[in-house]
């Protein structure tokens, strides 16, 4: 309870805490039904107006996260109606997010390969907000020490050079590592770096004329992906349920 207490309640992160919690409790629950109704189990049904058009989650999800997202703006960092507003926005973001990879595609993508956008998404989130909990700050400006936070151009300057970072991170289509790295800078630091990704705006500009950096920059692409595609879409597929399989293409013969 003294953790709690300390890095918790007083900082006044109850609500982010709640909010959290809302968040995954909604996706969980929310892939849960999705996936019964998917294998035509149980009591849910998918919903649909009057028109027989299907109403997606996403639908009630923006409409709570407004609500919410208002509410603690209006209801600032502690108190019942701050913790009521995080709640109901944790339960809107959980259900926009699940739903993410409909909103990017503007189709619904959700049991497809595409849809996995959405299990990442969420993922990816709920890891940044959990990072914020534990006392991580955007741009690594908690790593100064007192006095340098009183100096306002060594907090303005750190905040200018971990952006920096990520944004070069992103440019080598680095985007988790860019993202991650706004809140813990090494992890910028690490993505900018390394070679770029060979479809990334980065490479299609410097490797242009560097066949050598191309070709090496093609290589470790190839061998990260073959490492880490298949484990990471099987973890997706745990969490969220497997896409269902392609067609096969029949060929014709004329």
């Amino acid at each position: 309870m003294g953790w709690f207490e300390r890095n918790i309640m007083e900082p006044g992160k109850l609500p982010l805490l709640l909010a959290l919690v809302s968040f995954v409790m909604t996706f969980v629950i929310t892939r849960g039904i999705t996936r019964l109704i998917r294998a035509g189990k149980g009591p849910f049904r998918n919903i649909s107006s009057s028109g027989g058009v299907h109403v997606h989650h996403v639908v009630p999800g923006v409409i709570l996260t407004i609500i919410g997202g208002f509410g603690a703006v209006a209801g600032g960092q502690y108190g019942f109606g701050s913790c009521l507003a995080a709640v109901l926005f944790g339960i809107g973001a959980g259900l926009v997010l699940d739903e993410f990879a409909l909103v990017l595609h503007l189709a619904d993508v959700y049991w497809t390969p595409d849809g996995r956008k959405s299990v990442e998404m969420v993922v990816l989130t709920a890891s940044l907000v959990g990072l914020l909990l534990l006392g991580f700050s955007p741009l690594g400006v908690d790593d100064l020490s007192e006095d340098q936070q009183q100096n306002r151009a060594v907090v303005l300057g750190n905040v200018l050079v971990n952006f920096g970072f990520a944004l070069i991170a992103l440019f080598k289509g680095k985007v988790r590592i860019a993202v991650l790295g706004v809140i813990i800078p090494l992890v910028a630091l690490v993505g900018a770096v390394r070679l770029a990704r060979p479809t990334s705006p980065w490479a299609k500009r410097f490797y242009r004329n560097r066949p050598h950096a191309r070709a090496k920059s093609g290589l470790r692409a190839y061998h990260h992906d073959r490492r880490w595609v298949g484990p990471r879409r099987r973890f997706q597929d745990w969490i969220g349920g497997a896409p269902d399989p392609e067609p096969v293409r029949s060929l014709e013969h004329h």
